[in-house]
């Protein structure tokens, strides 16, 4: 685990969990949570990726799940229906946040952080009015790379983003992703047009996640 200095002389530790059953790490979540709400613990940024799942937030339509019966766990966070599974690294900041009631403005921050991480490797992304994530628009057309959906409980949140670095995108087809009809999903590995690891990326989305992450939190 890394601990780092904020500018507000709090701390935010990083914990990588590797491959990790989402409920498990709901669990997870839970727990830590409490512990920052209480500060018994420092904000912390949990990194990790899933086993194949679907998840659907409070908003989350019925007409947008798989019609084939294919369980999806409800959840407690903000967005609609998504995929998460191998290839696709998940962060969730669990942080308490200088302005509570600025919500937009954290989530705008993590949209930042990934838009950097895209750059680094030679993908222009770009926010989307209107529309939460990290999106890549151009002649082709509008596709997302990152989803975001958070909870923010006592000042301090759950949840967070999943940047798709190299997962099977076809998981993606059964669901209408975030509930958005007219968009496709992708991949840093689609983009480039070459294989990509998460071992690659998990330093760089550390190293801007973390800056991002310094100018919210207390």
């Amino acid at each position: 685990m890394t601990v780092v200095t904020s500018p507000h002389d709090s701390v935010i530790a990083l914990a990588r969990h590797g491959l990790i059953d989402y409920e498990k790490a709901w669990d997870v979540q839970r727990t830590i949570h409490g512990e920052v709400v209480e500060k018994k613990r420092p904000n912390t940024l949990l990194l990790l990726q899933h086993p194949s799942v679907y998840t659907a937030g409070r908003r989350s339509d019925p007409s947008e799940r798989p019609h084939d019966g294919t369980p999806v766990i409800d959840v407690d966070r903000g967005g609609r229906i998504t995929w998460h599974g191998p290839g696709q690294l998940v962060g969730y900041p669990i942080v308490r946040l200088a302005k509570p009631t600025e919500v937009v403005g954290f989530v705008r921050e993590i949209e930042a952080g990934l838009i950097q991480v895209c750059a680094e490797f030679g993908i222009k992304a770009q926010c989307f009015a209107g529309r939460s994530g990290v999106w890549i628009r151009d002649e082709k057309g509008d596709r997302k790379i990152a989803a975001i959906g958070i909870r923010v409980a006592k000042a301090v949140t759950m949840h967070g983003f999943a940047l798709n670095v190299c997962p099977d995108l076809t998981a993606f087809d059964r669901i209408v992703p975030c509930g958005i009809a007219d968009a496709e999903v992708t991949s840093m590995e689609k983009e480039l047009g070459r294989a990509i690891t998460i071992e690659e990326v998990e330093p760089v989305v550390e190293r801007y996640i973390f800056e991002s992450l310094k100018r919210v939190t207390v």
